[in-house]
């Protein structure tokens, strides 16, 4: 198996949250066997992993999952694949949220990894970016931009407010009615990633920004099969099964500004592509390779542009280019392309391996400007998944984000649009 190829299991921690595993947090642990629901894990959930070590499958109460122990100091338990880990709607690993307030893109469970360490994949991030921060105003916005890296005891911090310093499009506007507020983010991942054989996992929200911007790449946008108008799909928490994208396509707008990104209905800014003002001059020209943020699973994320050669930084940097195409034919029951063209939704897309320079994830193992010995590492790109809709990384968190205040208005005033009225077709660079 090459490095480039390499998938993983994955596992999912909300940072700071009450995540009860053990019964003296006194949370429930969902099981879809016969595991206790009314407080902490059974004898077998935690039998099951006293030889393992947390992320690894394991099996229990009729159900496989994975071992996980929300703190260091309280004991692994098996936590069943479709589980959930606390209360408050905190999912356990074998599902993730999708889009603005919806279901993972393309509806149904996320992935699961499975697998094992892949050899040689190990990497030690301690000391790359571990002191990096921003504190500056925005005077375009009148509000105060924050982020704050640290890294202690095999792990990597972020404390952010999520208002980039760079500037942003207007917000409210007609596609986005919402108004960029600061919020409470918390975010930590592990300084020792390694690649894990398997499917990758999908995780909806796939990395922070180092400026404290989350990547959300998915929308809550929803067509139906029986549509004769794109207008009748909703943009903000629809039904259907046919999952809007918000870029490369011109029918459907979710005001997104000229860094990819929006304002979710909470005031939370974030990117759905590449962050076009974080980026340097020489790395929007293409002549340097920019770190832009940390993936879930504690690999780095960049800019387009990579090392021709994988491994060889005189080989020049080229636009990275991803493995994904359309497809030829349109899945059944799809609304009429000649009302929505195809690669407006996600189902339109499919993965063909070694087509491009990426993996499914979106990502490669290869040298960096941090990482000259070589590291498995993400990219933002021009095409579709622009940021990756999977990790190959064991997830040991995700990014978490608190709303300070409300700003901008709730999902269910959010528009409708399409052709025609206030949903005025957009042409995109």
């Amino acid at each position: 198996m090459s490095k480039s190829n390499f998938v993983v299991r994955h596992t999912v921690l909300i940072a700071g949250s009450a995540l009860a595993i053990a019964a003296c947090v006194g949370a429930p642990v969902a099981s879809q066997g016969n595991g206790n629901r009314g407080g902490g894990p059974t004898a077998e959930m935690l039998s099951a992993c006293e030889a393992k070590s947390s992320g690894e499958s394991c099996s229990a109460d009729g159900a496989s999952g994975t071992c996980f122990a929300p703190r260091s100091s309280l004991p692994l338990a098996c936590v069943p694949e479709n589980g959930q880990r606390g209360q408050g709607g905190n999912r356990g690993p074998g599902r993730q949220g999708g889009g603005e307030g919806g279901g993972p893109p393309g509806g149904g469970m996320a992935r699961s990894n499975t697998g094992s360490p892949v050899p040689g994949t190990q990497a030690y991030t301690l000391g790359v970016m571990c002191g990096y921060s921003v504190e500056s105003m925005n005077p375009q916005l009148a509000l105060p931009s924050q982020a704050s890296w640290s890294c202690a005891r095999d792990q990597r911090l972020l404390s952010a407010n999520s208002v980039p310093m760079h500037p942003v499009g207007q917000f409210p506007n007609p596609g986005n009615p919402s108004q960029i507020s600061p919020q409470t983010v918390s975010f930590a991942v592990t300084t020792s990633p390694v690649a894990l054989s398997g499917p990758g996992g999908r995780v909806k929200e796939p990395a922070m920004a180092l400026n404290g911007v989350k990547f959300d790449p998915g929308t809550a946008g929803r067509c139906s099969d029986a549509i004769s108008d794109p207008s009748e799909c909703d943009l903000g928490r629809g039904d259907g099964q046919w999952s809007i994208e918000a870029l490369g396509q011109d029918v459907f707008d979710f005001g997104e500004d000229e860094n990819n990104a929006h304002v979710q209905p909470s005031g939370h800014y974030h990117y759905h592509g590449v962050p076009e003002g974080m980026l340097t001059e020489a790395a929007q020209n293409g002549e340097a390779m920019q770190l832009i943020g940390w993936a879930a699973d504690g690999f780095p994320i960049y800019a387009r542009y990579g090392y021709a050669s994988p491994m060889s930084p005189l080989s020049g940097l080229k636009a990275v280019t991803t493995s994904y195409r359309l497809k030829q034919v349109p899945d059944a029951g799809r609304p009429p392309v000649e009302l929505v063209p195809m690669g407006a939704f996600t189902n339109d897309w499919e993965y063909a391996e070694g087509s491009g320079d990426l993996d499914e994830c979106n990502g490669r193992f290869g040298s960096t400007p941090e990482f000259p010995e070589g590291i498995y590492h993400y990219f933002a790109t021009d095409t579709f998944p622009y940021v990756q809709r999977c990790v190959k990384g064991s997830v040991e968190s995700s990014p978490r984000a608190e709303q300070r205040s409300s700003g901008g208005e709730g999902e269910g005033r959010r528009r409708r649009r399409g052709r025609g009225g206030n949903g005025e077709r957009r042409q995109r660079n």
